[in-house]
């Protein structure tokens, strides 16, 4: 329990700090130059913050074609500083570095969870003007979107997902997703019947245990608690509400791979790449990971039940990974063009399809992966629900306190308590 207290008053800490120092500016002076009287090129030095590690490779080679064009087409000598940090520890090292004055020019957040803080805190340049904003597709730009009508950041990532299960295993055992909790033990059963391991576990990043979270957020809120959010930001509201989830939870930690917390995201895609688990509480983000493990496997997106309200087994659907650019930036111009750079006309095809993420764009011509058909057919039949905004201090501390329940060390009590302690705690500096 002293880890879950001690992680609540670091989050409540950051999370003051993130209140309080938005309008400060950023000392940190990242330009290395200016424009010489004799048309010699300036030189800049940009700063991008991103958690998504394991696409490096890929950001890497759209960052030196952008340097490459800002060289070609306005004569400025880009050096980019690229820090990729894992997602359990990238929130706080932003705060910490936005509450210290040294914020990167351009930095990632989740547009549903931290758009809103961090918007409200002062910290996010308005890009409304910028001419991506009429690139982006209607689904897509309100998650990008001030309460006061501001575009704040470029989407990356949008999502629609549940579970991922392996559809050889399940057509080869003449399974189907299931609609209920109860029609999912069967599918444990049969699976366990023919020597096959129904979960890959991988709770070694606390933020994949919190996955469930949003999961039965949604899946709950859209059932039975429709209010759930509107209560929790008023002090009203109880986790004790969500406790149904951790039915499925003990289910997947009954039914799944050893060691869980041993391993992380990339080996948790491994194994499942491996068909060492049919199914994996994950989403289809990591399809790039997977399929470079294994190009052949044949993997759907499917809807987590929770309880045995068919009706409950949603598609959760949203925006995660956006890019926004710092108020306080002394490199505005150039911050601007790589934000752009990110939907260009010509070279954004090629590396949102790289990175197997969803279209966002009507650039974007490629075609659809087959998850993400796999999920449009439940939203098509009504069966999705938006991402719940549940503060990322709050995902944050459910990932800690779904990671030692997992090892027995907490209670499903003290987990609840400890995330209505979270949400209070947001509340205080949030109001």
């Amino acid at each position: 329990m002293k880890k879950i207290v001690k992680g609540l008053l670091v989050t409540a800490l950051a999370t003051t700090l993130l209140a309080g120092c938005g309008n400060n500016a950023n000392n940190t002076d990242n330009t290395d130059g200016a424009v010489n009287s004799g048309g010699e090129a300036k030189s800049v030095k940009l700063k991008m913050f991103i958690a998504l590690p394991r696409f490096k490779e890929h950001f890497d080679k759209y960052i030196a074609d952008f340097v490459a064009k800002e060289k070609a087409e306005k004569n400025i000598d880009v050096t980019v500083q690229l820090e990729m940090p894992t997602s359990d520890n990238a929130a706080q090292i932003l705060k910490t570095r936005l509450a210290s004055n040294d914020a990167p020019d351009i930095f990632a957040l989740h547009a549903i969870n931290e758009i809103p803080s961090y918007y409200k805190a002062g910290y996010l340049e308005d890009l409304s003007d910028q001419p991506f904003v009429g690139k982006l597709l209607d689904s897509v730009k309100p998650a990008v979107t001030s309460t006061d009508g501001k575009v704040v950041a470029v989407p990356l990532e949008t999502l629609s997902w549940g579970y991922l299960y392996n559809k050889k295993i399940f057509n080869d055992l003449g399974l189907t997703p299931p609609k209920t909790l109860t029609e999912m033990k069967a599918v444990v059963e049969k699976l366990k019947e023919n020597k096959q391991t129904p979960f890959v576990l991988s709770y070694k990043e606390a933020w994949i245990p919190q996955l469930v979270l949003p999961l039965a957020a949604g899946a709950l809120i859209n059932t039975e608690n429709a209010d759930f959010i509107e209560r929790m930001n008023k002090d009203e509201g109880s986790f004790t509400e969500l406790k149904a989830m951790f039915d499925i939870f003990d289910l997947i930690n009954a039914n799944g791979t050893d060691k869980a917390t041993e391993v992380g995201g990339d080996d948790g895609a491994a194994a499942f790449a491996a068909g060492k688990g049919a199914m994996w509480l994950q989403g289809p983000w990591y399809a790039e990971t997977i399929l470079k493990s294994n190009p052949d496997l044949d993997f759907g997106v499917a809807p987590l039940p929770f309880n045995d309200n068919p009706d409950a087994t949603l598609i959760n659907l949203g925006a995660s990974t956006s890019l926004a650019v710092s108020k306080s930036t002394k490199n505005k111009e150039v911050a601007l063009d790589f934000i752009n750079y990110i939907l260009d006309d010509k070279d954004s095809n090629a590396f949102f399809q790289a990175l197997k993420f969803n279209p966002i764009s009507d650039v974007h011509t490629y075609e659809s992966y087959p998850w993400v058909n796999d999920a449009m057919v439940y939203v098509k039949e009504g069966k999705s629900y938006q991402d719940p905004s549940i503060p990322q201090s709050v995902k944050d501390e459910v990932g800690k306190g779904l990671q030692a329940y997992y090892a027995g060390q907490l209670s499903q009590d003290d987990v609840l308590k400890a995330l209505d302690k979270a949400w209070k705690s947001y509340n205080k500096v949030n109001k």
